[in-house]
C-alpha cells in the first residue's frame, strides 16, 4: 500500500483528541496523521505536540470542509482517510477501509446505522439525504453524511474547489465521484457517542441541510430536479384552465403564469446541465 495520510478536521476537541490520537497510531504507525485546528481554543496544539502528530493551526475557525482542504494541501500520502477529531470513530475501522479501497474502489465510506445516529432528527433528515442521492444517481447511498472516509488523493484533489468551507464536504465529495464515474464503496461501521459538545446548531443547519438537498441534485444531474418541477407547473396550469374553463368558459391569467414558469423552470434546468458539465470537465 502506498504512503497514507489520515487528517481529523477538530476545532475545541481536545479531550477527545488526547484519546483517539494514540490509539490511531497504533492502528496505523506507518501513517503520516495531520490534525487541522479550525482555531481551537483549547489544548489541540499542545496535545497534537505530545503525540508527536502534525497540527495545521488557524488563527480563526473556517469551517469543517475549509479543515479538510487544508489538510488534503498538506497531506503527502497517495491515500487519504478522513475522520472526525470528536472521538466517534474507531481506528480500528481504518483497515476495514483500506481493504476495501484496494478492490478497485476510488472512495470507500464508513456508512453509520441507526443507531450511530446523532438524535432522531438528524436520523430522519439523513435517510432522506441518502433515499434522495440513491434516486438521483442509481447506485445504492448507504451514509451521504458520513466524515469518516478513505480516498485516493489524486481523485479527490480534482474536486478540491467544489468543496463548500462548512459543513457538506461529504455530500459534494460523493456525488462529485459518482458524476465523474470513480467507483464509490459502502461499509457498514459504528459511531461511539462523540465527546463534547456537536457544533451544529438545529435551527441554523437545519436550513444549511434543507439546500444540501437542492444541492445533491445540481451537483450530480439538474434536470432530474428542474424537469419534474417543470412539469408540475405544466399540470397545475392545465388544472387550473381546465377548471376556470368549466365555470367560467375562459382562460384566466393563473393558467398562463404556470405554463410561462415551467419554460422557465425548464430552460434554467437546461443551462444548469450545461454548467454542470462544464464544471467536471477535464482539460486532457
Amino acid at each position: 500500500m502506498n504512503r497514507l495520510s489520515i487528517i481529523l478536521p477538530a476545532k475545541n476537541e481536545a479531550p477527545a483528541l488526547a484519546a483517539l490520537l494514540p490509539r490511531l497510531r497504533a492502528a496505523q504507525p506507518e501513517a503520516e496523521l495531520i490534525v487541522v485546528d479550525d482555531g481551537s481554543t483549547d489544548d489541540t496544539r499542545r496535545i497534537c505536540k505530545d503525540n508527536g502528530v502534525t497540527c495545521l493551526s488557524s488563527p480563526y475557525s473556517m469551517g469543517n470542509g475549509a479543515a479538510i482542504k487544508r489538510g488534503t494541501r498538506a497531506a503527502g500520502g497517495d491515500i487519504l482517510v478522513f475522520m472526525d477529531g470528536d472521538g466517534q470513530h474507531d481506528p480500528a475501522d481504518v483497515a476495514r477501509l483500506l481493504e476495501k479501497l484496494e478492490q478497485g474502489y476510488d472512495m470507500v465510506v464508513g456508512a453509520r446505522d441507526w443507531g450511530s445516529q446523532a438524535g432522531v432528527g438528524r436520523g430522519i433528515a439523513n435517510t432522506l439525504y441518502n433515499w434522495l442521492a440513491t434516486k438521483m444517481t442509481g447506485h445504492p447511498v448507504l451514509d451521504l453524511t458520513s466524515g469518516f472516509r478513505a480516498v485516493r488523493a489524486d481523485k479527490f484533489r480534482e474536486f478540491l474547489h467544489l468543496l463548500p468551507n462548512g459543513f457538506s464536504y461529504p455530500t459534494t465529495s460523493t456525488m462529485a465521484f459518482f458524476r465523474s464515474a470513480y467507483p464509490v464503496a459502502y461499509i457498514p461501521i459504528k459511531a461511539a457517542q462523540r465527546v463534547g459538545k456537536s457544533h451544529i446548531k438545529p435551527l441554523r443547519d437545519g436550513i444549511r441541510f434543507l439546500l444540501i438537498i437542492f444541492k445533491i441534485a445540481t451537483l450530480y444531474s439538474p434536470l432530474k430536479l428542474f424537469v419534474p418541477a417543470s412539469g408540475l407547473f405544466f399540470l397545475l396550469g392545465c388544472a387550473n384552465y381546465a377548471w376556470t374553463f368549466a365555470h367560467e368558459g375562459r382562460l384566466t391569467n393563473g393558467s398562463t403564469l404556470m405554463w410561462s414558469a415551467a419554460v422557465i423552470v425548464f430552460l434554467i434546468g437546461l443551462v444548469s446541465e450545461q454548467i454542470t458539465a462544464l464544471t467536471y470537465r477535464r482539460d486532457v
